[in-house]
């Protein structure tokens, strides 16, 4: 992996998916705000540019064969995000639900916050529900219609939404919304950090708060910075 201030964090965490905890322990958005430069995030999150090119030059450079996303085929890495990650999200909101609703009622008083992330919660996870029907239903089935299109040699598809940045823009400003959520979230817990004396309860909804943003984050990453592109690509190849 070549290192450079000049290239991007999005970049970096494409080809090797190892350098998103580097990132994310910075503090460092990888997947909404990757579009930037190494050096710009550096001074924008106030991190010493020589103590992160450290870092990132000991990363193992050997991607393991199931981490190398960007090179794995479109229909093969909507697969693999539609039983992964959404599946993951599914799995994980009623639980989530479970665990706000239920310290939001027991230390509202005592934590005002609670009542913050708990409302914040259910606003994202209504949305999120939304976003992954339409990746689903409208979004991916396109994506896989150009990947046969190209295996079968037809130069032309046609798609009911004009063309494919429309869903995509869609997309990706849901990711933001979604993002910028759980990052008042992150502030709100103090950066996931329950109170000293936290019942199990509260400590598990933390947990389990942190876990789910650091699979959104990824989630996220995989689309904005792989999918999208590539498809937008291959429709542009298709049309010409």
């Amino acid at each position: 992996m070549i290192i450079s201030k000049s290239k991007t964090v999005a970049n970096y965490v494409t080809e090797n998916i190892k350098t998103a905890h580097i990132f994310k322990k910075h503090g460092i958005d990888f997947c909404c705000g990757g579009n930037i430069s190494l050096e710009k995030a550096c001074e924008k999150n106030e991190i010493n540019f020589k103590t992160l090119l450290k870092e990132l030059s000991c990363v193992d450079v050997v991607n393991d064969v199931n981490e190398d996303y960007d090179n794995w085929d479109l229909d093969f890495l909507m697969t693999h995000i539609e039983n992964k990650h959404h599946t993951y999200v599914r799995d994980s909101l009623p639980i989530l639900s479970e665990y706000a609703n239920k310290v939001a009622k027991v230390h509202g008083t005592h934590y005002p916050e609670v009542l913050k992330i708990n409302k914040l919660f259910h606003e994202v996870a209504n949305e999120l529900i939304s976003h992954l029907q339409k990746e689903e239903q409208i979004l991916f089935p396109f994506i896989k219609q150009l990947v046969v299109a190209k295996k079968e040699g037809r130069k032309r598809v046609t798609p009911p939404f004009g063309t494919i940045n429309n869903p995509i823009n869609m997309m990706e400003h849901e990711h933001d919304n979604a993002g910028d959520v759980f990052k008042t979230i992150a502030k709100l817990t103090n950066r996931y950090s329950p109170p000293p004396h936290a019942c199990n309860t509260f400590r598990a909804l933390y947990s389990k708060l942190q876990e789910f943003e650091q699979d959104l984050h990824k989630h996220i990453h995989l689309e904005n910075n792989i999918l999208h592109p590539k498809a937008i690509a291959l429709e542009n190849e298709l049309r010409t």
